[in-house]
């Protein structure tokens, strides 16, 4: 889900005049750089339109609400998630794993920790997140394994144990809670002393 991919997702069209696929990425870098700086609560329309160099009445045309324009957003990250497809496991999953730290990093990552306490009470933007990025993360991730089921490298089903599971959940706790560095070098160490081993102990025989 790199900031620049996002950018270039269309944005639902809720009718008018044609959409400017420019002013689109600039709303949109506009809305995460701001997100991750002020928050959801102090976010104005007015504001984004500032930030993004265009007129009000163009955010006013697009989104009736923040809420909108947020939900659009967020949603709008559901199909930036690319599947590598390096033929094994390992090379997947280190290319899925590595991209996913460069969006944790960078201005999706601020906006998407910036928006946490507000999803409680916000139900809109809570099912945009489950139904957007997440979902687009677990259909990436399903993919990489169900991949090396059909190769033979895991057992049939292994997509869905807690060892694919593992490397994802790892990366977000220190994203999340230990605020420790996110980086290649822990996407390696992730891999090489937890992933794999418990991926070749479930190889078939």
């Amino acid at each position: 889900m790199s900031s620049s991919t996002l950018q270039e997702t269309a944005l639902p069209n809720r009718g008018g005049r044609p959409r400017d696929p420019s002013r689109d990425c600039a709303i949109r870098a506009a809305i995460l750089r701001l997100l991750g700086e002020v928050g959801y609560n102090a976010l104005t329309m007015d504001a984004v339109a500032a930030e993004a160099g265009v007129g009000k009445a163009t955010i006013y045309r697009r989104w009736r609400t923040k809420s909108d324009l947020v939900v659009d957003t967020i949603t709008g990250m559901d199909g930036s998630t690319e599947v590598p497809d390096t033929g094994d496991l390992a090379g997947d999953l280190r290319a899925l794993l590595r991209s996913l730290v460069d969006r944790l990093n960078g201005p999706t990552g601020s906006a998407s920790l910036s928006l946490l306490s507000t999803l409680p009470h916000q139900p809109e933007l809570a099912e945009a997140f489950r139904t957007g990025p997440l979902a687009g993360w677990r259909r990436a991730l399903t993919t990489v394994w169900e991949r090396a089921e059909a190769r033979g490298e895991v057992r049939e089903g292994t997509g869905r144990t807690a060892v694919a599971q593992a490397a994802s959940a790892l990366l977000v706790q220190r994203w999340l809670i230990t605020r420790e560095p996110l980086d290649d070098d822990y996407v390696d160490t992730v891999l090489e002393t937890v992933v794999l081993p418990l991926a070749r102990s479930t190889a078939p025989a």
